[in-house]
C-alpha cells in the first residue's frame, strides 16, 4: 500500500471508530432508559439524575434508582461482552489465517460453559455431597476460573489440531473440527443436566440452561469489573501482536524469516482469546457467533490490517451486542429471546453465506 492510500486508511478508520462510538453511547442510554420491555422507561433528565446518583454527585432518585442501577450495570455488561467476544474473534482469525474462526464455532465459548458450568455443578451442592465442603463463598472466583481453565484448553486443542490437519483439507476441516469438539461439549453438558434432573437438582439445572441461552439481566459490578478483566489482557496483547499478525498471513516461514517469534505469537494469542471468551462466557453465559460477525463487518468496512481491525472489532462489538438486544426491545416491546437464540438466528445464515462465498474462492489457510 503507498503513502496515499495508508493515509486515506487510516482516516476512514478514525472516522469508523468515531461513528462506533457516537453509535455506542446511543446505544447504552437505550438499554438504560428503556430495559427488557418499553412498560418503565427513563426519562434523558431522570437518567442525568440517576447517573449523578450513583456517582454520589446528586440525591439519589425518589424512585426507580434500584432498577436504573440494574440496567447501567446490565448495559455495560452487555458492551463488554460483546467486545470481548468480538476482539476474541479477531485475534483467532488472524492466528489461523482464517475469516471463518470464531470462539463459539471452534468450541472455545462451549469450553468455557463446560468450565462454568462444573464449578456451577459444584456450588449447587455436589462439592458438599462429594468433598465434604462447601464452595458457595468463592463462587464467583471459582466459575470465571473453571470458564478460563475450559477456554484455554480448547483453545490449545484447536491450535494444535488445526495446524496439523491444516494440509489435509483447508477451511472445511477446522469447521469439522469445530464440530466435532462442540458436539463433545453439548454431550459433556448434556450428561450433566441429565445428572441434575435425576437428582432433583432442579435450582442447578436452571442455572446451567440459563447459562446456555446466555444472560444479560440482573447484572452486577462484579460482571462490569470481570468483563473489563478479559478486555484489560486482549487489549494489552493488541499491539504485540497486530503487526506480526499481518506478517503471519503469508505462512509461519515468511514471518519467520522476517524476525517474527510466531511461538510467542500464537502464546500470546491463545491466552488473550481464551481469558476474553473466559470473562465473557463466566460473566453473561454461552452467547455464539458475536466474535464471527463483527470482524467481518468490519473487515468489509476498513479492510484487513490488524492494527486497525483488532482495535476496531473490540469498539464495534461493545456496539453490536447491546445494539441487537436493543433493538429487539424496539420492535417487540419486550426482551422475547435469550442473547445466544438470538445470536444464533442471526449468526447462523451469516456463517452459512460466508461458508458459501469462501467455498466458491476456494479459500484455504
Amino acid at each position: 500500500m503507498n503513502a496515499g492510500g495508508g493515509a486515506r486508511a487510516r482516516v476512514a478508520s478514525r472516522r469508523v471508530a468515531l461513528l462506533l462510538a457516537a453509535l455506542g453511547i446511543v446505544v447504552l442510554a437505550g438499554q438504560i432508559a428503556i430495559g427488557t420491555s418499553r412498560g418503565l422507561h427513563f426519562a434523558p433528565h431522570e437518567l442525568l439524575r440517576g447517573v449523578g446518583a450513583m456517582l454520589g454527585l446528586r440525591d439519589p432518585l425518589a424512585s426507580g434508582q434500584a432498577m436504573l442501577e440494574l440496567r447501567v450495570w446490565s448495559a455495560l455488561t452487555s458492551a463488554g461482552v460483546g467486545a470481548s467476544l468480538s476482539v476474541a474473534g479477531a485475534l483467532l482469525q488472524g492466528l489461523l489465517r482464517n475469516p471463518l474462526a470464531d470462539p463459539s464455532l471452534l468450541g472455545v465459548t462451549s469450553g468455557a460453559s463446560l468450565g462454568s458450568a462444573l464449578a456451577l455443578l459444584a456450588l449447587g451442592g455436589f462439592a458438599q455431597t462429594l468433598l465434604g465442603a462447601s464452595l458457595s463463598d468463592a463462587g464467583p472466583w471459582i466459575v470465571t476460573l473453571a470458564a478460563l481453565i475450559g477456554a484455554l484448553s480448547v483453545t490449545g486443542l484447536v491450535v494444535l489440531l488445526g495446524q496439523r490437519l491444516a494440509q489435509r483439507g483447508g477451511l472445511a476441516m477446522l469447521v469439522l473440527l469445530g464440530v466435532a469438539i462442540n458436539s463433545c461439549i453439548a454431550g459433556a453438558l448434556a450428561a450433566l443436566q441429565d445428572v441434575l434432573w435425576t437428582n432433583q437438582q432442579l435450582d442447578t439445572l436452571q442455572a446451567l440452561q440459563a447459562w446456555s441461552m446466555g444472560t444479560l439481566t440482573e447484572r452486577k459490578p462484579y460482571h462490569v469489573a470481570l468483563v473489563a478483566l478479559g478486555i484489560a489482557v486482549a487489549a494489552a496483547v493488541v499491539p504485540k501482536v497486530a503487526r506480526e499478525l499481518d506478517l503471519l498471513a503469508s505462512g509461519d516461514d515468511d514471518a519467520r524469516s522476517v524476525g517474527v517469534n510466531v511461538e510467542r505469537v500464537r502464546a500470546l494469542v491463545v491466552v488473550a482469546a481464551a481469558v476474553a471468551t473466559a470473562c465473557a462466557v463466566a460473566a453473561a453465559g454461552q452467547i455464539g457467533f458475536v466474535g464471527l460477525v463483527v470482524p467481518q463487518v468490519v473487515r468489509l468496512t476498513t479492510g484487513s490490517s490488524h492494527r486497525t481491525l483488532l482495535w476496531l472489532s473490540l469498539l464495534c462489538g461493545a456496539v453490536f451486542v447491546p445494539g441487537i438486544d436493543l433493538l429487539q426491545v424496539l420492535v417487540a416491546d419486550a426482551r422475547v429471546l435469550r442473547p445466544n437464540v438470538l445470536m444464533s438466528l442471526l449468526g447462523g445464515p451469516f456463517f452459512l453465506a460466508l461458508l458459501i462465498a469462501y467455498g466458491r474462492r476456494r479459500v484455504t489457510w
